[in-house]
């Protein structure tokens, strides 16, 4: 008998806790579903008081404005700011201007997302590569494995590190992971 008391007291409290019988919490620092046309899931949270994640540098930034369209359009905003780790290649929008002309429109089209989702993707690689763990990846002639399953090649000259042939113009550490700013759209 004193063990059926205890699993009915357990059972109460687990069906208490899991329909939320607790203390309400109001979360004011979000965007709902119903302001915007997709579900952000953890992009549409506003956060002050942490580290900013990649999503939120790459919108912080104005040389960054061309990536957070083509992020925004692609619909991959969640992908920028899950846990990580994760090292973001970042174009530039000079690096977007010197595409030929028509390119950026063409692919922000709905029947090229795809297309774009792609492009996006292989600029993302698992893990966090700062400037220096690049530099003893291609001292060691290893390449970087992308998100979507090929290789880029990680080359050092003076002091400057390229990814493809795309120079690496800086690095911006984030809460999950590595931002390094290109001059180049990464196109395999």
């Amino acid at each position: 008998m004193k063990k059926h008391q205890s699993l009915l007291i357990i059972a109460t409290v687990s069906l208490f806790v899991a329909c939320g019988g607790g203390t309400n919490v109001k979360t004011t620092n979000s965007i709902s579903a119903a302001e915007g046309n997709t579900p952000l899931g953890q992009a549409g949270v506003v956060d002050e008081d942490s580290e900013l994640n990649i999503l939120q540098v790459a919108i912080g930034s104005k040389d960054h404005s061309t990536l957070v369209v083509a992020v925004q359009a692609a619909h991959i905003e969640h992908i920028l700011v899950n846990a990580g780790p994760l090292t973001v290649f970042a174009p530039t929008n000079a690096a977007f201007d010197d595409l030929p002309e028509g390119t950026v429109e063409d692919l922000l089209k709905p029947e090229n997302i795809g297309t774009l989702t792609t492009i996006l993707t292989r600029h993302a690689a698992p893990g966090s590569y700062d400037i220096q763990r690049l530099k003893k990846e291609a001292r060691k002639g290893r390449e970087i494995y992308n998100a979507t399953g090929d290789y880029l090649e990680v080359t050092v000259e003076g002091e400057d590190v390229f990814i493809n042939g795309c120079k690496i113009l800086g690095s911006v550490q984030t809460s999950n992971g590595i931002v390094n700013v290109i001059d180049k759209v990464i196109l395999l």
